[in-house]
């Protein structure tokens, strides 16, 4: 069943409305213990997209009751609840090898995405209405334990798109994280295959560029669009659509009259005619579904940058307040406040998570990196309503729990983000954190050194362990336990241990000295900072010191001697996450960590 495109939501009554993902759609056939994941063109996306086949495997002996079954949904890489990706899903459908395709999975893993059950049980359910096939969705979900809304860090790679009977809700958070667009569908409406209708329609949330046009190709009739970047034109779109008549003609004669015939077909022109075009998503080399939107006469074409297309593709929330975007924040690598902004909007889906439900500690930059600062934990009396909070102590902590908190903080030149080991509902840690601290950057191989050791002692131990840089000049490794399960002074056992451990193996090279002045050249293992009241830097928080670096999490086979903190600046943490993922990615799957108690329990022998 195909949707047909719209330009205003219906508003009406028998109407309901979801979040419109960018992926591919297809159905799921599931009749024997591999389902078959089959594209609108009719092949199968089976070796394409292993996770989703191997999640489906695994719950197999569970519902092999309702089978046959046929879903209906989108295959999407998720960076919210309301945007997908659709460069690596596309990325995916081109690989053919299987160790690139597993690869690939394991760093951008994708989600099937369902928004309508067909039939269950071999039972067809495309004559029903919809509310009627969604209710039975729903609870097929639910007694699955599967999500009955969208939820892009659950594991969990088949979950149901959730519906609004209010429009105007949902549209605001499409807009606000970046989605696609919006699906209004008829509630009397069945599901008819193969069918383009009116019952289902797609609304896009556009994204307006500025552009400046450079070519004419008379044989096809596509004008060509491009942007300064480092002072070179670079083509970022080719388009046709959208043009009135009229408009088209106009701006052939203008390249006739004013342009240079290249070929037989193809004038150039001087960059001199800025337009807007409306588009839906950049996919790394084009605007995707570009449309003509209308001409910029009060822009120049050297105003039509490479900076500008990166805002106007991610916009500002509307009624989000902002001021001094130009100032600068990091003028060493020319990072300004709009820059630092539209870092904190892409690095979100990574960095929220570690900040959501925790009591948070800001540092804040009035006058940009290295310049004076302070810290803030309560939260002033003019913050927007929508910034949470929670009364502790006499102090009312932030608790940075949506992007529109985020962006407010950013706004207040909060360059620091320090969160403490437990959520605010435990006083438990969710996990432990070493903080290996070296002299100075100069002997950052002693971190180095001491990040290996510790993997050993991990290893040995069969515990999982991630590592980050601290985004100034040391490492931080970080062990997930089980949810409300172990006390301070519990992995304070494990974490003394380990650091009097390699003390002891290399005396020469560690330290537990808390006084800087008696450390020597040695570096500092900090095991006391793991503690109830204690903070450590969020993953990927930035830093306020000159360099821009933020604290960024690693691969472990990036932890060698070409390893230096200088390398993870903010632009190149956005460009690491672009191309090889989130080395976080798994941190919270594995927080169950059986083998943490065998350890505590073979420490606390020893210490008797």
């Amino acid at each position: 069943m195909l949707l047909s495109p719209a330009i205003d939501i219906p508003k009406e009554k028998g109407w309901m409305y979801e979040t419109k993902f960018d992926g591919f759609r297809c159905l799921l056939h599931w009749t024997e213990e591999t389902p078959q994941l089959i594209s609108r063109n009719g092949k199968s996306l089976n070796e394409q997209f292993p996770e989703i086949i191997s999640f489906c495997r695994s719950l197999y002996s569970q519902i092999k009751e309702l089978l046959p079954l046929i879903l209906d949904g989108e295959i999407v890489f998720l960076l919210n609840n309301f945007k997908s990706e659709f460069k690596h899903v596309q990325l995916r459908g081109r690989m053919k090898t299987k160790s690139v395709i597993n690869k690939h999975a394991n760093n951008f893993p994708c989600h099937l995405v369902v928004f309508d059950l067909i039939s269950i049980k071999g039972e067809n359910l495309s004559d029903q209405s919809l509310p009627r096939r969604k209710k039975t969705l729903q609870t097929f979900f639910k007694q699955y334990s599967l999500p009955t809304c969208v939820m892009y860090k659950n594991s969990k790679r088949l979950q149901a798109v959730d519906s609004y009977d209010n429009s105007e809700h949902l549209w605001n958070k499409i807009v606000l994280y970046n989605g696609e667009g919006l699906v209004a569908k008829r509630k009397k409406s069945l599901w008819e295959a193969g069918k383009r209708t009116s019952n289902w329609l797609k609304i896009k949330n556009y994204r307006f560029i500025s552009v400046c046009l450079t070519k004419y190709d008379k044989a096809n009739g596509y004008f060509h669009g491009a942007v300064y970047k480092d002072d070179q034109l670079l083509e970022i779109v080719v388009f046709r659509h959208g043009l009135s008549e009229e408009e088209e003609d106009t701006l052939f004669t203008f390249f006739q009259q004013n342009g240079q015939k290249t070929s037989t077909s193809v004038w150039e022109i001087e960059p001199s005619i800025c337009v807007e075009i409306a588009c839906i998503d950049f996919d790394g080399k084009q605007l995707r579904e570009p449309r003509f939107h209308a001409f910029n006469f009060q822009l120049e074409p050297s105003e039509c940058t490479w900076k500008l297309v990166l805002r106007q593709l991610h916009p500002l929330p509307p009624s989000f307040n902002v001021t001094s975007l130009e100032k600068p924040l990091w003028p060493q690598i020319h990072v300004d406040k709009d820059d630092y902004l539209l870092y904190l909007q892409k690095v979100a889906p990574y960095l929220l998570p570690f900040l959501q439900e925790r009591l948070l500690t800001v540092i804040r930059y009035p006058h940009g990196s290295a310049a004076e600062h302070f810290y803030q934990k309560h939260c002033p009396d003019y913050a927007p309503s929508f910034v949470e909070t929670e009364l502790v102590e006499d102090i009312n902590y932030i608790l940075c729990n949506n992007l529109e908190t985020l962006l407010w903080l950013g706004n207040q030149l909060a360059l620091e983000f320090h969160i403490p080991f437990q959520t605010r509902d435990t006083n438990k840690p969710t996990e432990i954190v070493f903080d290996l601290d070296p002299p100075s950057v100069e002997e950052f191989s002693l971190a180095i050194e001491a990040t290996l050791q510790m993997k050993a002692i991990f290893d040995q131990f069969k515990l999982e362990s991630f590592v980050k840089t601290s985004g100034g000049k040391g490492i931080q490794l970080y062990i997930p336990l089980p949810e409300q399960q172990y006390s301070y002074e519990q992995t304070r056992i494990f974490t003394e241990f380990v650091c009097q451990f390699l003390c002891e193996q290399q005396p020469k090279w560690f330290t537990t000295e808390r006084l800087k002045k008696n450390r020597g050249n040695k570096l500092y293992l900090d095991y006391i900072q793991h503690d109830q009241g204690k903070t450590i830097v969020a993953p990927y928080s930035p830093r306020g010191s000159v360099f821009g670096q933020a604290a960024t999490p690693l691969l472990w086979q990036e932890v060698n001697a070409a390893l230096k903190p200088s390398m993870f600046t903010l632009p190149a943490v956005i460009e690491r996450l672009e191309k090889q993922g989130d080395p976080f990615l798994h941190l919270r799957q594995v927080n169950e960590q059986p083998s943490f108690g065998n350890v505590l329990k073979q420490l606390n022998e020893l210490i008797r």
